[in-house]
């Protein structure tokens, strides 16, 4: 960007944080906004980006128009933002836009699958606080064991450790979120390549919670810390046009079919044989999301104007002033850890004694217009393990699926949130659990 910007006006970098929004009073009130975990709103940037570019707007590649030329131009020139962004390797490395983080994933292990000896029992090592499209993706293909979590939801690292002892060798790849979207945990996923390199295994981050909110870096490719591959979604990072990222090994996207075949995935085709393109067209099969790509990269100019140590800074001052709030209200239940040696973005989750978690959050939007999360956020195992969820009430939910199932209320930060909307939030949660009793018969 043009001009410095400073933490005064991060505010006005974002779309809609000055919309009004209807309480179950029918009156309007300024909304606050505490799900960027699920997506983030706009960048003015983004949309300007958009917006000015739209006239041009044509297909990419092999088009002989100034538009189509201009247009495959701003395609591949976004390849090289995402990658500064994150330090990869230009010459080792290769950028795949997909259509969000969950689709990178599948298609890792799509392809991985297809490098797998069939005489060799691969094991697939994630842990047990990931993300769903982290989980499940792995489960059909592979054998795969999970790294344990404390009580705290803390990462045990000596576990990962005896798990790769164990295997000795088999493991084919280590998966493992950069930051929990429950707790918000940063795992120190440098140290986890280390040791997985050191037992031949490749190493995945998904990134979708942790490149938003600080610096993030692959290292070199010579280095025993470097991060095989890496995948995150636009819509977190104040881009929502529907991108994701996939960065890996430009080898490792050479070998094997494609997941997705069709137009732009070939160099030639006849009935008898096809020729694979070269990665990363590769893997883009069809008309790519232009216009999504170039949001990405408009927000990451955006966030790289700002300073990703600002952006980590500031959600973290909001993140102690959330928690040392909820700690005074007696009727809270904090699911994060108080050991300040713990690295977190900005995430907190917690139940009020008394009310379900859905009717606390359906609460806070009708009586104070302000948006939290309620649930197990796709990742209901590491939920039932905060929570201490009985065997018994997980059978329950198995067999019946009941109404009110267990889940917690998850506040989570965007850099263009300030200390007033926490303040806001702490009143609201304090006049609930004075009168618990009122506003649950008011949404019932």
């Amino acid at each position: 960007m043009s001009i410095a910007i400073t933490k005064m006006n991060y505010g006005k970098l974002v779309v809609g944080i000055d919309a009004e929004v209807e309480l179950k009073n029918g009156k309007n009130c300024r909304g606050i906004n505490f799900d960027n975990a699920a997506t983030t709103p706009p960048f003015v940037s983004v949309l300007q980006e958009i917006s000015s570019f739209a006239p041009y707007y044509s297909s990419i590649h092999r088009g002989s128009g100034y538009k189509s030329k201009l247009s495959s131009e701003k395609y591949e020139s976004a390849r090289k933002t995402v990658m500064d962004f994150v330090g990869a390797d230009h010459k080792r490395d290769v950028v795949i836009f997909v259509k969000n983080a969950t689709e990178a994933i599948n298609k890792v292990a799509f392809r991985l699958s297809q490098d797998v000896d069939p005489y060799i029992k691969s094991v697939i090592l994630s842990t047990s606080m990931e993300h769903h499209s982290n989980d499940l993706p792995w489960r059909e293909k592979y054998e795969v064991d999970y790294i344990e979590v404390d009580e705290c939801g803390r990462l045990i690292f000596n576990d990962f450790i005896e798990k790769l002892e164990k295997y000795k060798g088999r493991v084919k790849l280590v998966t493992v979120a950069g930051a929990s979207n429950v707790t918000g945990y940063v795992n120190p996923v440098h140290r986890i390549a280390e040791w997985a390199h050191k037992y031949g295994a490749k190493v995945m981050v998904d990134g979708s919670q942790l490149l938003p909110h600080q610096p993030f870096d692959t290292k070199p490719s010579a280095s025993s810390k470097h991060i095989d591959f890496l995948v995150f979604s636009a819509h977190k990072m104040y881009a929502p046009f529907g991108t994701g990222v996939l960065i890996g090994p430009k080898d490792f996207f050479l070998k094997g079919s494609p997941d997705y075949q069709g137009g732009g995935t070939v160099k030639a085709v006849t009935r008898d044989f096809v020729i694979w393109n070269d990665p990363p067209s590769k893997d883009e099969a069809g008309t790519p999301n232009l216009m999504g790509v170039l949001a990405l990269a408009a927000s990451i100019k955006t966030l790289s104007a700002i300073g990703m140590r600002n952006v980590y800074k500031h959600e973290k001052t909001l993140t102690s002033q959330l928690i040392q709030g909820l700690k005074k209200i007696d009727c809270i239940d904090i699911y994060c850890a108080e050991d300040q040696s713990q690295e977190r973005v900005g995430i907190v989750p917690f139940n009020m004694k008394g009310i379900y978690h859905e009717k606390l959050a359906d609460i806070l939007a009708g009586e104070a217009g302000i948006s939290v999360r309620s649930g197990c956020f796709c990742a209901h195992p590491y939920v039932q393990k905060l929570m201490k969820v009985e065997p018994a009430i997980l059978s329950a939910v198995a067999d019946h699926l009941p109404e009110n199932r267990p889940g917690m209320v998850r506040v989570s930060f965007g850099l263009y949130n300030e200390p007033h909307e926490v303040g806001r939030l702490l009143e609201a949660l304090q006049e609930i659990a004075k009168d618990r009793r009122r506003y649950l018969k008011m949404y019932s």
